[in-house]
């Protein structure tokens, strides 16, 4: 328990300070892009994160369970078999993406650099992955934590050097945004795979063995496969998500123009502001994986109750007075991206949405540890449904419009944070009351 603690107070630390300059790249973003320009940044970054999560063919996570579970000396080999594989890989999906974009229609209203931006990201993005999901699965959370900083921290200088010297009109401030974004995760890359090799080469004065490369592929697709489809379908009904609010909101009588800086408000300021705290659960996520996996498999259930009651009594501990500022604060806070009643309103009636987000993202990680990847999916696809079926039938009503899609955003997320915590409870045994005595006759 110490480790993990230790472990989540540098990864809590580096994301604070991450979670710090995201906040201030959205600030400086909304007021050089305006609403509609944050609308068009907003519209197309889920599927730019589409493209780099299949990039990263979810090997951070494969990689780690699988580094937690076994012993070093199978690590040298492993590490040089996906590599090999990761290659592969990569440039497949490089020759599928550049073949594929044309077809694409949303990226004919951005200029022809943002193509060869994303191409460019792929291969920076999937060897990254292998250093990220070694390191974590050897518990060296201070690399994985910097890594993290790093990203955001040269996103920020990048952009507060550049749009303070330079003067741009708003569709070049707009490919400046996406230009910084590439340029972080070149820093990234350069820094985790240099300790990556350093590592690597450390590893072969070890005593080594073989996995085999059929046992080895048959455990990273049983981890990544579900993992990537999971997470594809999440990026996928991301990407859809700014069309449905917008085509709802549309139908309800608002103006199409409307509609955009609506949906700006939404994604670019009450969403930044609302998934501040967030950085707490996605530490915990990060380190929860290996230490689920490495409880589980020596079948330690007494240590995965205990660290789950931790974990939540942790989220509720930040997540309730982090919502209750959102909601007492909501016109000063969204104030600070630009004056808008509208923002502050959203802001105020997506509590419920954020604050099981904070209990949903370290439950899935424990899913994950727990090998139970069919059901996160699962869950995540009636969740969707359910809030996806409720955002267009209330967001579509004149009398509802955006408040109707906060409806269904909130109605989703209760559901999927039910279902993820009755089967993490059941799996690892987790009795909610003692059996009563039976009565004297």
């Amino acid at each position: 328990m110490k480790l993990f603690l230790r472990g989540v107070m540098v990864l809590v630390l580096a994301a604070f300070v991450s979670e710090c300059a995201e906040f201030l790249i959205n600030m400086i973003l909304a007021r050089e892009l305006g609403e509609s320009g944050m609308g068009r940044y907003m519209t197309v970054l889920p599927l730019i994160f589409l493209i780099m999560m299949l990039a990263s063919f979810e090997l951070p996570v494969s990689i780690s369970k699988i580094v937690a579970e076994k012993d070093a000396k199978y690590h040298q080999k492993m590490l040089r078999d996906v590599l090999h594989l990761t290659i592969v890989l990569s440039a497949a999906l490089f020759v599928v993406v550049a073949v594929g974009m044309p077809f694409v229609p949303i990226f004919d209203s951005y200029p022809p650099f943002l193509k060869w931006m994303v191409l460019f990201m792929i291969p920076l993005v999937s060897f990254s992955s292998i250093a990220r999901g070694y390191f974590m699965g050897k518990e060296d959370m201070g690399k994985i934590a910097l890594a993290n900083l790093l990203r955001r921290l040269i996103q920020l200088l990048l952009l507060v050097g550049v749009y303070q010297f330079f003067e741009f009109e708003r569709p070049t401030a707009l490919l400046v945004a996406f230009f910084t974004l590439a340029a972080s995760e070149l820093v990234v890359f350069l820094y985790l795979f240099y300790f990556f090799i350093v590592s690597y080469q450390n590893l072969k004065v070890l005593p080594r063995e073989s996995l085999g490369r059929k046992e080895l592929r048959k455990d990273l697709v049983a981890i990544s496969g579900p993992t990537t489809a999971l997470r594809i379908f999440h990026s996928l009904t991301h990407a859809v998500q700014p069309f449905l609010i917008k085509a709802a909101i549309i139908q309800a009588g608002v103006p199409a123009e409307a509609a955009n800086d609506q949906f700006g408000m939404l994604a670019g300021v009450a969403m930044s502001i609302g998934f501040f705290p967030a950085f707490i659960a996605h530490s915990f996520m990060v380190i929860l994986i290996p230490t689920v996996a490495k409880h589980h498999a020596a079948g330690e259930h007494g240590k995965l109750q205990k660290l789950l009651q931790h974990v939540m009594l942790l989220t509720l501990f930040y997540g309730v007075p982090a919502v209750g500022v959102f909601y007492f604060y909501a016109e000063p806070l969204t104030s600070l991206f630009f004056h808008s009643d509208n923002a502050a309103y959203y802001l105020q009636l997506l509590w419920p949405y954020f604050l099981l987000h904070y209990f949903i993202i370290p439950m899935q990680a424990y899913l994950i540890g727990l090998g139970l990847l069919k059901d996160a999916f699962i869950h995540t696809v009636w969740a969707t449904i359910v809030s996806y079926t409720t955002i267009y039938l209330l967001g579509s009503q004149p009398e509802w419009q955006m408040a109707g899609v906060i409806v269904g955003m909130n109605a989703g997320t209760v559901l999927l944070t039910l279902l993820h915590f009755l089967t993490v409870c059941k799996k690892i045994g987790v009795a909610w009351a003692s059996k009563a005595e039976p009565k004297n006759t």
